[in-house]
């Protein structure tokens, strides 16, 4: 995930750069009251535990690890999935989808929306849409934009195609370069409590070669650091979409 300085004077909960409110959602992840007044979901409130999420998958040995280690302690988690890796390894959804998680919507070819017409956003939403629900056999219900940036026209598209837009309230910033496993569980935990939806990474086809690996030696404490806090890793809630599709 590479994320840039987003510029602009905030008055009366619009963004004005040259006139322009086409950049305002892209201030959702990092002024959470703004995103909050946009309806995107920020948190999961009266979740009974914490939802994981882990984008940019499926990965050959990312996701497959982060499969396993769930597995061992029966944690739950959803992934927000790239429809140009699943068309790659359309398996490897199956197998998520057959463990009990979910599969949502992150984009086809990962590219931030505020450089895309709304026509462009929807077609790339539609191409992933299609090559995750044949793969996995389950309707996607929320959609998260990559580098976590919406823009007005690209939210506006998200909601009336029916998808809940989803963000983070908590990051490992596991994508980084310098991220540690040890820094990626610190910052997705300090202060966690029920209802946060956790943002971490399976792939590295997008951010810092080998940051899967990273994220992966740093779930082991992830989880340990919720039990010790009486939470589980719950499923994201889901929106109005159906559980499967036929």
């Amino acid at each position: 995930m590479r994320r840039g300085r987003t510029g602009g004077l905030v008055a009366g909960g619009a963004l004005v750069v040259g006139g322009v409110v086409h950049s305002v959602p892209a201030l959702a992840p990092v002024v959470p009251p703004l995103g909050r007044a946009l309806g995107v979901v920020l948190r999961e409130e009266g979740l009974e535990g914490v939802a994981l999420t882990f984008d940019d998958g499926p990965h050959p040995r990312g996701t497959p690890a982060v499969l396993e280690l769930l597995r061992e302690v029966g944690a739950k988690a959803t992934f927000f999935l790239v429809g140009e890796q699943v068309e790659r390894r359309p398996a490897l959804v199956a197998e998520i989808v057959a463990a009990g998680h979910r599969v949502e919507l992150h984009s086809h070819r990962h590219r931030t929306q505020l450089r895309q017409t709304a026509r462009a956003i929807r077609a790339d939403a539609e191409r992933a849409r299609a090559a995750i629900e044949e793969a996995g056999g389950q309707a996607v219900a929320d959609f998260r934009p990559p580098n976590g940036i919406f823009s007005a026209s690209g939210l506006r598209a998200v909601r009336r195609r029916g998808w809940r837009p989803v963000l983070w309230s908590r990051w490992g910033r596991d994508w980084d370069a310098g991220a540690t496993a040890e820094s990626i569980a610190h910052r997705s935990t300090a202060d966690v409590r029920a209802g946060d939806v956790v943002l971490l990474h399976d792939a590295d086809f997008y951010s810092a070669p080998d940051s899967w690996a990273r994220t992966v030696a740093a779930l082991p404490a992830i989880l340990e650091a919720l039990e010790s806090r009486g939470l589980s890793s719950r499923l994201l809630r889901r929106g109005g979409a159906a559980t499967t599709v036929h």
